[in-house]
């Protein structure tokens, strides 16, 4: 079970993780007074965050690597994006509180095609106006898709038969508070403490953001 709470970011005022809670599922054998164990520090990473067993991370597919079931997205957006639309159709797709147009799991040669054609767009002179993103059926991809309407960015996946969550941290809220990350001394402590019900839980605690403190751990 992961467990995680909140605080209101202070840039945009939506909803973020503030503290996760892992339980192990192994009895605490740690000392009698209950006292946490330091297992190390974690940054907010800019490429977001895997929690799983060990198992689903040596198996883990990211960017780059080829699809594991022979699917692909196609996304486009951006100022021409309703000619675009006009011209080859694709429905409205949510990602985190935006919209996009595009196709879910299209064969990879289908999908590999219709990026061609889109790229090679005569009516395209809009340069930057126009983004498109041929996303191959990775476990990175299926993870952020899982993630695209969840209010904390986190997604559910499964990975050779274990279950894995990940946390696609906001881009805005990381890159003003969280920026540096670890060489700048952004990091924040990850424990191993008592439970609730006498289990052995895995504690990470983002302390609250400080206007001009831009250091402070």
């Amino acid at each position: 079970m992961v467990r995680a709470s909140t605080a209101a970011s202070p840039f945009d005022g939506v909803p973020t993780i503030a503290v996760l809670e892992i339980d192990l599922g192994l009895p605490w054998a740690g000392t009698a007074a209950d006292e946490p164990i330091i297992l190390g520090d974690l940054p907010v990473d800019r490429c977001d965050m895997v929690l799983g067993d060990a198992p689903a991370l040596d198996s883990w597919t990211g960017d780059g690597h080829p699809s594991t079931d022979g699917l692909a997205d196609v996304a486009y957006w951006g100022g021409y994006a309703e000619a675009a639309h006009l011209q080859f159709g694709g429905e409205l797709i949510l990602r985190h509180r935006s919209q996009v147009r595009g196709w879910l799991d299209l064969p990879l040669d289908a999908a590999r095609k219709l990026g061609d054609a889109l790229n090679n767009w005569e009516g395209d002179e809009q340069g930057w106006g126009f983004i498109i993103a041929v996303d191959e059926h990775t476990d990175f991809h299926r993870f952020n898709r899982a993630s695209w309407t969840d209010p904390l960015r986190v997604g559910a996946i499964e990975v050779a038969g274990y279950p894995v969550l990940g946390i696609n941290w906001a881009s805005g809220d990381h890159s003003m508070r969280h920026r540096g990350e670890r060489p700048f001394g952004q990091v924040y402590p990850a424990t191993l403490q008592p439970g609730l019900t006498g289990q052995t839980t895995t504690h990470w605690m983002i302390p609250p953001y400080v206007p001009g403190h831009d250091g402070a751990k």
